[in-house]
């Protein structure tokens, strides 16, 4: 792995306020608000436009492709030319976008600006990890993370039901006119009260050679790989509850809209409460050990809510109470396995977050239609979540040396002891 001295320390005096946490959490959030907002507006589309239902699934799937590609772009662009330009250039071209999705003529049109829009939007949400890593380190990096956790978590929690709420007073075209304001806020933000983090003296030199040259090191770093996908398999785990529970909930357990939302907004909230307990945690405990010993007690858990579905023990509560153990012990994954992964590349950040949410978008794009192909079922569902599960824990014990005793360096052992500067 790359020799921890070409990672340059982090910076010495970070700022100390929630709004620092708030800025990163809003950027980070805005792929998926710009996703969740529009959810609700799918059948008007389908109506307006006069198209099919799966030509207008493609104005979500499209803009995770979109995604993907951008973050590969955007992270390198990051590591040339700073982190506020292509903050600034990708939410301007998202409100941009926007405004232009709200006059399409047809659907086709509508799916290449959702491209278009996954693709600058992919700025906002590797821009905030590289900044975490400009700044942060270890233990401190994997708190402010799930400091993070409870702005992107609760976002699209609310984001669908406000997304319906502007669709019914005016129309879809409308939510787009409040997807174009929320980058106008972003930009305003990011131009005011965000500072530069990445120094000149700091970049990288940003040429084609340069940019393929990093990507391959971090390719065939298999410590890296590996605690990079972990996030990816997390996702996967997390859609595959998304794209099954409607059907599960309503048609299996026979839950109203009302009620499901309500199931949805708690098992949301599980994910959001766990990833502040990691926060509180690590403090105390390495991010390794947090990370080894969640992959191992989720697992188990699953394999708990299996035997509840497949038996019917406890019906819908059953269901309820193994579902929101399961992804809350999710809120404790992530951000340590990205800070690890994140450890020896200080010093092209932008690059490597943008591996991690790479394979985070297509490791759960591949994932998550598993649900449907298996049946679509509680039983489906839940085998899928125990899938990524296992691989979670093979990839985690094959790809780096977490459960070997003396495995894992000394250096990184220690995190758990460094201080947060960012605390709110």
């Amino acid at each position: 792995m790359t020799d921890t001295a070409r990672s340059p320390a982090p910076h010495p005096r970070p700022p100390r306020t929630v709004k620092y946490v708030l800025m990163l959490g809003a950027l980070a959030a805005l792929p998926a608000v710009t996703t969740d907002m529009y959810l609700p507006s799918l059948p008007a589309v389908v109506a307006d436009l006069d198209t099919t239902q799966a030509a207008a699934q493609l104005t979500l799937s499209g803009m995770l492709l979109g995604g993907g590609i951008g973050q590969l772009v955007m992270g390198p662009f990051s590591d040339r030319f700073g982190r506020r330009l292509p903050l600034v250039i990708g939410i301007s071209l998202h409100v941009v976008i926007s405004m232009l999705c709200s006059i399409t003529p047809n659907i086709e049109t509508l799916v290449g600006l959702r491209v278009l829009q996954g693709f600058f939007n992919a700025a906002a949400a590797v821009v905030a990890i590289a900044v975490i890593r400009d700044r942060f380190v270890g233990a401190a990096a994997a708190r402010l993370l799930s400091r993070l956790m409870l702005v992107i978590g609760v976002a699209p929690l609310f984001a669908p039901t406000i997304g319906q709420a502007i669709a019914g007073i005016s129309h879809w075209r409308a939510v787009f006119y409040a997807l174009a304001l929320i980058g106008v806020v972003l930009v305003a933000i990011v131009w005011k009260f965000m500072p530069e983090t990445l120094p000149e003296d700091r970049r990288s030199p940003g040429s084609p050679r340069h940019v393929a040259g990093a990507y391959w090191s971090l390719l065939r770093d298999k410590h890296f790989m590996a605690l990079a996908v972990i996030p990816g398999l997390g996702l996967g785990l997390i859609m595959s509850y998304v794209v099954g529970s409607p059907f599960v909930f309503q048609d299996e357990y026979g839950f109203t809209g009302q009620q499901f939302a309500l199931a949805f907004a708690l098992n949301g909230a599980a994910l959001v409460l766990s990833a502040q307990l990691n926060a509180a945690l690590v403090r105390k405990v390495p991010p390794v050990r947090l990370l080894r010993t969640a992959v191992i007690v989720q697992l188990g858990l699953a394999l708990l809510l299996l035997a509840a579905v497949s038996t019917g023990t406890g019906g819908a509560f059953g269901l309820m109470a193994g579902l929101w153990l399961v992804l809350g012990v999710q809120g404790m994954i992530p951000a340590n396995a990205s800070v690890l992964a994140l450890h020896n590349y200080g010093h092209m950040a932008g690059t490597a977050a943008a591996v991690i949410g790479a394979l985070q978008s297509g490791v759960a794009g591949l994932v998550s239609p598993l649900v449907g192909l298996l049946g679509g079922n509680a039983l489906s569902m839940v085998g899928v979540m125990i899938g990524t599960c296992v691989l979670t824990v093979i990839v985690l014990a094959a790809g780096t040396p977490a459960y070997r005793k003396g495995g894992w360096p000394d250096h990184a052992a220690r995190t758990g002891n460094e201080r947060v500067a960012a605390d709110d």
